[in-house]
C-alpha cells in the first residue's frame, strides 16, 4: 500500500530555546556550530547502476542545488554531468545493458506525474510516455537484454498496466492490462509468469501468479490467509518465487515458493522485518534488507555455497544497499552512520584492494565530531505501551544547562523515525536543540500488531505517544521542560496541527509541513492512480462517504477555534497528496481565531521539497519563525 503522508521533506525541523539559554548553550558545547548552508551543502546522492564496462555508476545528485544525472567514474576521478536540468528534478534509474544511454524519471514541478525518458548516446533525451496526466515508472530489464519495462496509468488513471519496450526503436508491447488494481510486483526471466500485488488492508495483502501462457491465475497463499504477502522476485529459472509474508509472525520473512509443486521453503525469519530481497543478474547472490530496530541491515548470501558474501569492513559504518555490475565482479555500496551521509563505493569482489570512495557527501567544512550519534531509546506511554524514537542529545547539555526540545513526527501513516543521517536534524541539534524523533504507536518496523494500533484512531492515542514522550525527554535532566516544541511533515504535518488543536497548550509551539487538516476532502481527492490502494486506506483512516462525522471529528480544520499556541505552515503548490487548499483553510481558520501563524507556500515543489533553495528557505524561515514566538535571538 502507498504511504498516503510520507515524504522526502518529512526530516524539516525547528526548535526553541530562551535568549539566555540559547547564549549558554553557545558556550558551553565544544562542537563547532555550522551554517544551514552548510549543512544543506551536504550532496544528496542515490541510485548505483554499473556501466556495461564496469568503469562508471549511473547515480543522482543534487550538487548543483537541483537533482540531475551523473556518471562516476570507477577510479574515483571526477563526476561527469549527465543532465543538466535547471527547472526539473530528473531521477536516474538505469545504463542501458549493452551501450551508455540510460533511463531517467521526472515530474513537472513535483506533481508525481512522472514520466520515463530514454537520454541518448549523443545527449538529447526522449520521452518514452508522452502524454497529459499520466504516471509512469521503470521496471526492469528483461533477462535477454533486448528490451525493458514500464508500467503507465495512461489507459486508466486508476490502474498501472505493464509495457514491454524494445531497446532498438523503442517499439511498445502491452504485457498485462490490469482492470482489478493488482499491480505488477516481480517478472519471470522468461516473461510467462507475473507475480500481482493486491492490498487488502494494512494487514492484509494477495499475491496472484498470473501465467500468460496458459492464462491461468492464482492466488499465492488461502484466500482465508489473514497476511501482509509481497512478491520479492522469481529465480533466474523462473521454477520458484521468493516472497515476503507475516503470516503467523509478528515480522515479515521470506519464503520461496515451488512453482511447479507449490510448496514452501523457509528462506530466512527474524525478529524484525526483512523488507526486500533480489537477486544479482546470474542469480548467485541474494541480497535481503532487514529493518533492524530503525536500521538497515544487509545480508547477502552465495546461493551456490549458502554462505555469506564476504564484504568490506567499513569500521564505525553499515553497508546499507548492494548494486552488482553485470559480470558480477565488482560491486558499488552504500555506507551510512548516524553522523555520515551515505557514500558511495566501489570494489572488485575478493579484492584485498580497499574499496575506492566515489562520493565525499559532507560538506568539507563540517567535521563529523561536532554532530550527534543517534540513540535509539523507548519509553512508557500513557497506557503502559513502550514506544520506541530515536534521541539525539546536543553537545554542551546538561542539568546545568539544560536543552530545548523538539518532538519529530514522521510521515506515513505507517512511516518510521531511522537513526539515519539527516542533515536537518544534525543542523538543529548542532545549534543546541535536542530532537526526539518519535515512532508512535502505528509505525512501522516494530511488529503488524504494534503496526495496527492506529487504525481509525489517528489524532488520539498516537498523538498522546506524542505528549507523553515530552516526559522521557524531562526525565532525561538535560532537557527544558517549557521548552519543548513539535514538528512533522506530511502525516507528522496533521498529528503537528492534532497537537495544537487537540492537546491545546501541550507544546510551546508547532511547524506543520503539508499536513492533512480535513480529512474528508483528502480521502476523496487521493490521486487517482492509489485506486488499488483506496479501500485499505479506508480501513486505516476512514471511509469519507460513511464516516464523515468521525473524519470531522479529528480533522484540525473543524475545531481550528482551540488553536491558541504559534503555527507555521508550509506548502508545495503542486502537492497532489495533501492539496494547497488544505493548507490555505487551516491558515486561515486559524488566524480567525487570532493565533500567530506564518505560512510558505512553494510555487514549484510538491509533496516533499527537492529543491536545495527551497530547503534552506524553509528551515530558516521555520528556526525565524520559533525563534521570533519563543523569545530566541536570531542568530
Amino acid at each position: 500500500m502507498p504511504s498516503l503522508l510520507s515524504s522526502p521533506f518529512a526530516r524539516i525541523i525547528s526548535t526553541t530555546v530562551g535568549a539566555l539559554l540559547a547564549c549558554a548553550l553557545v558556550h558551553a558545547a565544544a562542537a563547532k556550530r555550522y551554517t544551514i548552508e552548510e549543512l544543506l551543502a551536504t550532496e544528496a546522492v542515490s541510485g548505483a547502476s554499473l556501466s556495461p564496462d564496469g568503469s562508471k555508476v549511473l547515480i543522482t545528485s543534487d550538487r548543483t542545488g537541483i537533482l540531475n544525472a551523473y556518471a562516476l567514474p570507477v577510479d574515483g576521478s571526477a563526476a561527469i554531468p549527465l543532465t543538466t536540468s535547471t527547472s526539473e528534478s530528473i531521477l536516474a534509474r538505469s545504463y542501458f545493458p549493452h551501450d551508455e544511454r540510460f533511463l531517467y524519471e521526472a515530474d513537472q514541478g513535483g506533481n508525481e506525474l512522472n514520466h520515463v525518458f530514454v537520454r541518448e548516446l549523443d545527449g538529447t533525451a526522449r520521452d518514452l510516455t508522452p502524454g497529459a496526466r499520466l504516471k509512469a515508472s521503470f521496471r526492469g530489464w528483461s533477462d535477454d537484454q533486448q528490451s525493458f519495462f514500464v508500467t503507465t496509468n495512461e489507459r486508466d488513471p486508476r490502474y498501472f498496466d505493464l509495457y514491454e519496450i524494445s531497446l532498438e526503436g523503442y517499439a511498445r508491447t502491452l504485457v498485462y492490462e490490469n482492470k482489478d488494481g493488482r499491480d505488477v510486483q516481480a517478472i519471470s526471466a522468461d516473461k510467462r509468469f507475473l507475480a500481482l500485488g493486491k492490498p487488502n488492508t494494512r494487514k492484509d495483502s494477495d499475491v496472484y501468479l498470473l501465467d500468460r501462457q496458459t492464462g491461468e491465475i492464482r492466488e499465492l497463499l488461502n484466500p482465508a490467509s489473514d497476511a501482509v504477502v509481497t512478491a520479492a522476485t522469481f529465480s533466474k529459472d523462473g521454477q520458484s518465487l521468493y516472497y515476503l509474508t507475516d503470516l503467523d509472525h509478528e515480522f515479515q520473512y521470506l519464503i520461496r515458493r515451488d512453482l511447479a509443486s507449490n510448496t514452501d521453503e523457509l528462506v530466512l525469519k527474524t525478529d524484525w522485518d526483512i523488507v526486500a530481497a533480489r537477486l544479482s543478474r546470474s542469480g548467485q547472490y541474494l541480497t535481503v534488507s532487514i529493518n533492524r530496530d530503525s536500521r538497515t541491515e544487509l545480508r547477502v548470501t552465495d546461493i551456490g555455497t549458502g554462505q555469506p558474501l564476504a564484504l568490506p569492513v567499513m569500521p564505525g559504518l553499515k553497508i546499507t544497499t548492494v548494486s552488482f555490475a553485470e559480470d558480477e565482479s565488482a560491486i558499488a555500496f552504500y555506507v551510512e552512520g548516524g553522523r555520515s551521509p551515505g557514500d558511495l563505493f566501489h570494489w572488485s569482489l575478493g579484492s584485498t584492494t580497499p574499496p575506492v570512495q566515489l562520493t565525499r557527501r559532507l560538506n568539507p567544512v563540517v567535521d563529523p565530531v561536532d554532530l550527534v550519534e543517534p540513540e535509539v531509546v523507548t519509553f512508557t506511554s500513557f497506557d503502559g505501551l513502550t514506544v520506541p524514537g530515536v534521541l539525539y542529545k546536543p553537545h554542551g547539555a546538561s542539568p546545568e544547562q539544560k536543552a530545548p526540545a523538539l518532538v519529530w513526527v514522521h510521515g506515513g501513516p505507517g512511516g518510521q523515525s531511522r537513526a539515519d543521517w539527516s542533515a536537518t536534524i544534525q543542523y538543529f541539534v548542532n545549534q543546541g536543540y535536542a530532537v526526539f524523533a518519535i515512532n508512535n504507536r502505528g509505525s512501522s518496523g516494530y511488529g503488524k500488531t504494534f503496526y495496527a494500533l492506529d487504525d481509525q484512531r489517528h489524532g488520539s492515542d498516537d498523538l498522546d505517544d506524542c505528549v507523553t514522550s515530552k516526559q522521557m525527554l524531562i526525565d532525561t535532566g538535560w532537557v527544558d521542560p517549557d521548552r519543548i516544541a513539535i514538528i512533522g511533515g506530511s502525516y507528522g504535518g496533521y498529528m503537528v496541527c492534532a497537537a495544537l488543536t487537540f492537546r491545546t497548550g501541550a507544546f510551546k509551539a508547532g511547524v506543520n509541513i503539508f499536513g492533512v487538516t480535513n480529512w474528508v476532502r483528502t480521502l476523496k481527492s487521493i490521486p487517482a492512480w492509489w485506486e488499488a490502494a483506496r479501500n485499505s486506506l479506508y480501513l486505516e483512516l476512514g471511509n469519507p462517504d460513511t464516516q464523515e462525522e468521525y473524519l470531522r471529528s479529528i480533522s484540525p480544520l473543524f475545531h481550528a477555534k482551540n488553536i491558541k499556541d504559534p503555527l507555521m505552515v508550509l506548502q508545495g503548490a503542486n502537492d497532489p497528496r495533501v492539496l494547497q487548499i488544505e493548507s490555505d483553510e487551516i491558515v486561515a481558520a486559524a488566524r480567525a481565531n487570532g493565533a500567530e501563524v506564518d505560512y510558505l507556500v512553494f510555487p514549484d515543489e510538491g509533496h516533499g521539497f527537492r529543491k536545495k533553495v527551497n530547503q534552506i528557505k524553509g528551515y530558516e524561515s521555520a528556526l525565524q519563525f520559533l525563534n521570533r514566538h519563543l523569545g530566541i535571538p536570531t542568530p
